[in-house]
């Protein structure tokens, strides 16, 4: 085990409270009134994360753990020996156990997490499974400029692994720009290896996003819990719901917290007023048909060399890398 195993490098994992005040009061100002996704994700909002993948209604995680079992073999003879592995939102990387297993000699695996708890669990888990990799854990938020550590011999190719859905949390505009953002990351001979959902059913989408047990609902009303917290706001959590709808001509799942009766909320020293049934916006979950991602991919200067889907065509894998090199591979 290496010694950057045993301490995440921290990287500016949250901005500061008066950035974040700024950003909160932009989105209730805005009109519609909206919220970005990742205020989601501190500790507890990732430890409800965690848990909605493990809901029955819930296809997304087991279609790509499925993926993986069966096309997982195939990946890593694709990408090749000498791999330098780096996972945006690495959370507890069970998807990435499967890859790590078959690569040929990786130089090290470099897993990117917003939630400390959740990247020291995973770093101590994957230490254990595989002792002979180099470790080495970034605490900080993917979306940002990242600063990758040293590794500790020259990879053959850098290879950048966005499992999940995530990319669909992203507007089309924004997912372009962190597509190119990776690929200045990977460098001239890497890759991207994203996880994207399929287009399907508009009563499967919306049941994973609307689970019985309620797991969602708690997920997305923590987000109010974090601002009370970290902003002191009041926000009164009872006087407000989860809405999640799939829009199928946008082919996205639009979740919003909606306002139960008029009221109002301070938030620093600016008072919001909600109306009884405003509904505030918190995240997009966009889904792809092949060529959907094939025209996102394009314009991010990316062309898709390989995709593999789980065995019931619920999720895609998709392989991308820069203009004009797939026919090289």
């Amino acid at each position: 085990m290496s010694l950057q195993t045993l301490e995440a490098r921290d990287d500016n994992r949250r901005p500061p409270a008066s950035e974040l005040l700024e950003i909160v009061q932009r989105g209730l100002r805005a009109e519609p009134k909206q919220l970005p996704s990742w205020l989601f994700y501190d500790e507890r909002g990732s430890q409800l994360f965690e848990r909605i993948c493990e809901q029955p209604e819930y296809y997304l995680t087991r279609a790509e753990i499925a993926l993986m079992d069966t096309h997982a073999a195939e990946i890593a003879a694709v990408l090749g020996p000498d791999v330098r592995l780096v996972e945006y939102g690495s959370g507890n990387a069970i998807k990435t156990r499967l890859l790590l297993e078959h690569l040929a000699s990786p130089v090290s695996y470099v897993p990117v997490e917003i939630a400390s708890a959740s990247l020291q669990a995973s770093v101590q888990r994957l230490a254990a499974q595989f002792p002979t990799l180099p470790l080495q854990p970034l605490h900080t938020d993917f979306t940002r400029a990242l600063r990758l550590p040293i590794p500790p011999r020259a990879p053959r190719r850098t290879i950048l692994y966005f499992p999940g859905s995530t990319i669909g949390n992203f507007e089309q505009r924004d997912a372009v720009q962190l597509l190119r953002k990776m690929r200045e990351e990977m460098g001239d001979a890497g890759g991207i290896l994203v996880g994207a959902d399929l287009k399907k059913d508009a009563a499967t989408i919306e049941a994973a996003y609307n689970d019985r047990a309620g797991v969602t609902v708690d997920f997305t009303l923590n987000m109010l819990t974090r601002l009370n917290r970290e902003l002191g706001s009041d926000f009164k959590l009872d006087t407000f719901r989860h809405r999640a709808h799939y829009n199928v001509l946008a082919g996205r799942i639009e979740t919003h917290i909606v306002s139960t009766c008029a009221q109002k909320v301070r938030v620093g020293r600016m008072q919001a007023n909600f109306a009884e049934g405003e509904a505030m916006l918190v995240e997009y979950s966009c889904k792809y048909s092949p060529s959907d991602f094939k025209a996102l991919a394009a314009k991010a200067g990316l062309e898709v060399a390989r995709v593999w889907f789980d065995p019931d065509v619920l999720f895609s894998v998709q392989y991308l890398v820069r203009k004009g090199q797939s026919s090289l591979l």
